[in-house]
């Protein structure tokens, strides 16, 4: 079996993703079993001055870091549970000392699998107003939807005042529902849940379109390169 390196950004949706990884491995292999995997984690507020000032090119030094440790530590490939790391990760720069799963990727062809057409994306002001998603998901011929301006700062208020902080409130759950229900009556037949930490808020029950839980389907994806049931990724850094 491959050893997993967990890239992590943000720690709550980091945490949620290695649980996910490791209880594929007591459901699939055995009781308390799972493939070997390493978190790397430099603490995200040492970034939070370089992403509003938009340098990704500082950001992407500091996340490279986490994986050459990775690398040391023997894992084999990483995977990053940070959608919005993935802007700094595709900035140019060196080779990354792994190849690794691209979270958007993997959330795109899940939504291709799954016959979607028109996919609300809900993430951190970051992701949603750029392009890594619209890119995505059009490489399958599916179109990318954003809340409205006031609505995107709500989401991004909420992810960095209270999700990343391990504060989940049903006040803002309902307030997450009443914008995928809008996304809902715009056409959209699911929503992409890309911060990492919002599938901790909003679940499948909850939400009033099909989810694609951005961090347990990368955690699977993980999980089937570590056993050898889908291929090694390829993706060292750069856009993908």
């Amino acid at each position: 079996m491959k050893h997993l390196g967990i890239l992590a950004h943000s720690i709550e949706g980091a945490a949620l993703c290695m649980r996910a990884f490791c209880q594929h491995g007591s459901s699939e292999i055995g009781t308390h079993l799972h493939p070997d995997v390493t978190l790397d984690c430099i603490a995200m507020g040492h970034s939070m001055p370089a992403w509003d000032a938009g340098d990704h090119a500082s950001i992407r030094t500091t996340l490279a870091t986490s994986v050459e440790r990775l690398a040391a530590a023997g894992a084999d490939f990483f995977a990053c549970p940070d959608n919005t790391a993935h802007l700094a990760l595709e900035a140019d720069g060196n080779t990354l000392a792994l190849p690794g799963l691209h979270i958007a990727d993997v959330v795109a062809a899940r939504a291709a699998r799954t016959g979607c057409h028109k996919v609300g994306v809900l993430g951190t002001t970051y992701t949603m107003d750029g392009d890594l998603y619209p890119r995505a998901l059009s490489r399958h011929g599916i179109e990318a939807m954003v809340p409205g301006a006031r609505d995107r700062e709500t989401i991004n208020g909420i992810i960095f005042d209270e999700l990343v902080e391990g504060i989940f409130t049903d006040a803002s759950r309902a307030r997450y529902v009443e914008i995928i229900a809008e996304l809902e009556q715009r056409g959209c037949d699911a929503v992409a849940l890309v911060c990492t930490e919002i599938p901790l808020l909003v679940d499948a029950a909850s939400s009033p379109l099909p989810i694609l839980d951005s961090t347990r389907l990368l955690a699977r994806a993980a999980f089937d390169v570590a056993v050898g049931n889908r291929p090694m990724p390829e993706w060292r850094g750069g856009p993908a």
